[in-house]
């Protein structure tokens, strides 16, 4: 059985997040202890616990989350589970990059952690937001923005899957943005909680940051395809890694794209590495004729681990 992993993406993050698997198997409490060192806070507390309530800020996010996703990969891995090709929301492309081999788990780990920082200092002291729109299509709200203009930034900053995109950019042209995108025929919109206009080229700072810190990481060749966000398709010849990272924190995500070339792979299901389920209800508004299988707790390991005995890896 040919599997294509997808990692979830910030948003989906939650306190007790791999708390039960740490608990409970020894191949992901090691993961995680390695990752904790590879940052300044106690990653463990903030993941499981979170008492200070730092969790949903970027800075911590990110590397949490990379962490748990990490740990989940190397228990599937234990259970002969392992991916065919892999693709990531936003952070969670990094680690798709690492389950196909291009760097490991502490190296995804400090990026990230670096990344949700350059991210955060971007941001500061800017007026911005992001809007999730819903029952519209790409054409319309392009539309929408092109006419917002005059207002500032307001761009599509995610392409999730057909009838839901999210607009970002500087705060009066995603508003701007967001009454036409009513005007135009929009079943909702949604103000999104974040901290900032990711993905959109509000984000240029944090990308120009990454290309100096790329300068200092061995990026290995992937040994699986990885579908990257800013393409919605596997990396071009002559493309290199760095590139598409820098250019990705700072441009669209395609992750309707990205479902249906994973699809059009003859990949037989996914598997969404959590937490949370977005990306399963993704999928199935997208290629609902390709199985997925979300995977966050000890229990749902269990479960999938069973599902696919027995099946040809």
């Amino acid at each position: 059985m040919k599997l294509g992993f997808l990692y979830a993406g910030q948003g989906s993050q939650h306190p007790g997040m791999g708390a039960d698997l740490y608990e409970r198997f020894p191949t992901f409490r090691a993961v995680l202890d390695s990752a904790a060192e590879q940052v300044d806070f106690d990653l463990k507390e903030v993941s499981f616990t979170d008492t200070k309530g730092i969790l949903n800020q970027t800075r911590y996010t990110q590397p949490c989350m990379v962490a748990f996703a990490a740990g989940m990969t190397a228990l599937l891995a234990e259970r002969g589970i392992v991916p065919a090709a892999a693709a990531g929301l936003s952070l969670g492309e990094y680690s798709a990059l690492h389950a196909a081999g291009v760097f490991d788990a502490d190296t995804a780990v400090e990026l990230v952690a670096f990344r949700g920082k350059a991210m955060e200092e971007a941001a500061a002291g800017r007026p911005s937001a992001m809007v999730a729109v819903l029952g519209l299509d790409r054409a319309a709200l392009q539309e929408a923005c092109d006419e917002a203009s005059a207002h500032g930034c307001a761009v599509i900053a995610n392409y999730n899957c057909p009838g839901q995109l999210v607009l970002g950019g500087e705060k009066a042209a995603v508003e701007a943005a967001a009454a036409l995108a009513k005007e135009k025929g929009a079943r909702r919109c949604l103000p999104l909680k974040v901290s900032g206009p990711f993905h959109t080229p509000l984000m240029a700072p944090a990308g120009d940051a990454l290309a100096e810190r790329f300068r200092t990481v061995e990026f290995r060749e992937p040994q699986i395809p990885v579908i990257f966000n800013c393409l919605g398709a596997e990396r071009p010849d002559g493309a290199a890694i760095p590139e598409l990272l820098v250019r990705q924190v700072q441009s669209s995500v395609y992750m309707e794209d990205s479902l249906r070339r994973m699809a059009a792979m003859g990949l037989d299901a996914l598997v969404e590495i959590g937490p949370g389920k977005a990306l399963s209800g993704f999928v199935k508004k997208t290629v609902p004729e390709l199985p997925v299988y979300a995977v966050e707790t000890a229990a749902e390991l269990e479960q999938l681990t069973e599902t696919l005995k027995g099946a040809s890896l």
